[in-house]
């Protein structure tokens, strides 16, 4: 079997076994999913749209409120997503770059070239690659992969992407076997089947279903020890 053939079965296997998120399917200005993104950071879902929610009870989720809003107040309201104090500084911090630097508007991940809208995105303070591109996947529709630490694990254990591969090996490798009509769903599926299966530590990989397109429990039949490394520096 192929490369391009392999992943094109595990995309389709995946689609069996996992729901695309339904919140994907809503169209969300791409400040509102910046901010999101901001608060996913180093928490659930849940309290992601708790504390998203009780932000958007106390202000207007524009950059023009949240350049203005006083720092506590937005810890207050997200606090349930942890980190609140750096991720409250963040948020003002943002709000006024792109209040001042794009006139409170970041509509040109729809009209510029993708690599430019990218690279403008990545000037705001809090904006990296992974955040770039979910604004310009999940707002604009742009073709491209966001590579969180689920897709960075799960892909390189599937040899989707190179296994000491960057960021941008990672997203390419992606981008390069898949159509850019499948990058909304290979980038949840691969999240999906990392947080049920495809663990750091001790992955499951007799129920997993992509068990006999992974080249992993083969490797490690042959090398029992190999299993204990998961999640260390030695082993992905």
């Amino acid at each position: 079997m192929d490369e391009r053939t392999r992943a094109d079965q595990i995309l389709r296997t995946l689609k069996q076994d996992f729901s695309l998120q339904q919140w994907t399917k809503t169209e969300r200005e791409p400040f509102q999913t910046l901010i999101r993104t901001v608060l996913s950071q180093a928490t659930n879902d849940r309290n992601r749209d708790r504390a998203y929610q009780n932000l958007s009870d106390r202000y207007d989720i524009t950059p023009q409120a949240l350049a203005r809003a006083n720092v506590q107040d937005i810890q207050k309201a997200i606090r349930v997503g942890g980190l609140h104090k750096n991720k409250s500084r963040k948020i003002k911090e943002l709000s006024k770059t792109i209040l001042e630097s794009f006139n409170a508007s970041l509509d040109f991940a729809y009209s510029e070239p993708l690599e430019k809208a990218r690279s403008m995105l990545m000037t705001i303070p809090a904006v990296g690659p992974k955040t770039a591109d979910v604004v310009l996947l999940f707002s604009a529709g742009r073709p491209t992969v966001p590579v969180d630490t689920h897709v960075k694990r799960v892909s390189r254990r599937l040899a989707l992407a190179p296994l000491r591969g960057n960021y941008e090996d990672i997203r390419k490798s992606l981008e390069a076997l898949y159509r850019p009509g499948d990058y909304l769903a290979i980038h949840l599926l691969l999240i999906s089947l990392g947080r049920e299966y495809c663990h750091a530590r001790n992955p499951l990989h007799k129920s997993c279903p992509v068990n006999s397109l992974c080249p992993v429990p083969e490797r490690e039949a042959k090398q029992p020890e190999l299993h204990k490394l998961h999640g260390t520096r030695d082993y992905p």
